[in-house]
């Protein structure tokens, strides 16, 4: 299996050499609180293990925000896939539990001046139906391909983009759409960033908060989410491509994920394409450029290396030619859809 992608500094200075933003630099920093615990802006605590002592189940999200202040070393939970994960690794023991299931404004979406306003507790399995598709193809898309039904079914979005996996479906979804989060704290505060620097580390939740919704653009334009898995059916992703076009911007903006700690936007790829299609005329472009657009996002997000002092590169290894090569592919194909 290709490797999961370079360490994470050493992917900050591939994407600085190569002109590639990075997304996501892991879910959060590491806090140590007064009492020796460890806590991420996730709301995940390394705290002495112990088995859960208390468990609070609120119906709002701001009694679920007063709840998580009281006790700073609870752990929220909604669909828990990731946490009973850590829990049954023994990488986590946490001493009290705040439930999300019973909140229901977070739980839906609603339409505001041209944005989604997606709640944070919306499952996979909900944003995969039709009715989802129709509004954000591409992380309709995502959440189908989550994983089997019964992740599908408990996993939720805020979930998704607190834990901040690298193979996170949803997460290049995102990155590529521009979506912000709006973050609920303590006494009613509401305070909105961008997803990209919550999952950069440049802006933190911070104590009592939790990711309430996240606003999404509405594009009205086509829009398409490709990943690959090391077996047939959903998995984990090797990796994966969200492509969206921007007709109004006459823009294209991508986002590759899975191939390392971070979802890429390849810049200088998505720039360079979108001046070539012809936005006037059912947005055409020869063929030679859609090929030519996926080697582009390869070698964006997987450079080749360094030279070595002698003026000599060293080839890639097989497996991350392999990845290089499949990132290749996903965006060539991920562009052709979104322009067919």
């Amino acid at each position: 299996m290709p490797p999961s992608g370079p360490p994470r500094s050493a992917v900050a200075k591939m994407c600085q050499s190569c002109h590639v933003r990075p997304v996501s630099t892991y879910r959060t920093a590491t806090q140590v609180g007064p009492v020796g615990q460890r806590e991420g802006a996730a709301g995940l605590t390394t705290h002495a293990p112990q088995a859960a002592q208390a468990v609070t189940l609120p119906t709002t999200l701001d009694e679920a925000v007063a709840a998580l202040a009281a006790m700073p070393a609870a752990v929220p939970v909604a669909g828990g896939t990731d946490l009973m994960a850590a829990v049954n690794s023994g990488q986590l023991r946490p001493t009290a539990l705040v439930g999300l299931g019973r909140i229901s404004e977070i739980r839906g979406w609603q339409y505001q001046d041209g944005h989604a306003l997606l709640g944070a507790g919306l499952t996979h399995a909900r944003m995969g139906r039709p009715d989802f598709a129709a509004l954000i193809p591409a992380l309709a898309a995502a959440a189908r391909a989550a994983g089997p039904p019964h992740i599908r079914n408990a996993g939720t979005l805020g979930g998704n983009i607190a834990s901040a996996s690298p193979t996170g479906d949803a997460l290049p979804v995102l990155a590529a759409l521009e979506a912000t989060l709006i973050i609920a704290g303590p006494g009613g505060a509401r305070r909105e960033i961008p997803v990209s620097h919550l999952l950069a580390g440049m802006e933190m939740l911070r104590g009592g908060e939790l990711i309430g919704y996240v606003r999404v653009p509405l594009l009205h334009a086509p829009q398409v989410f490709l990943k690959a898995t090391g077996r047939t059916g959903p998995g984990r992703a090797l990796a994966s491509v969200a492509l969206v076009l921007d007709p109004a911007r006459r823009g294209v903006r991508c986002a590759v994920g899975a191939i390392a700690p971070m979802p890429l936007r390849p810049l200088e790829a998505e720039q360079w394409v979108a001046q070539l299609i012809d936005w006037d005329n059912d947005r055409a472009l020869v063929p030679e450029a859609l090929n030519a657009f996926g080697e582009y996002v390869a070698a964006a997000c997987i450079p080749d290396p360094a030279p070595e002092p002698d003026g000599s590169v060293a080839p890639l290894p097989p497996a991350v030619l392999h990845l290089r090569r499949t990132v290749a592919a996903l965006a060539r194909r991920a562009l052709g859809r979104a322009l067919s």
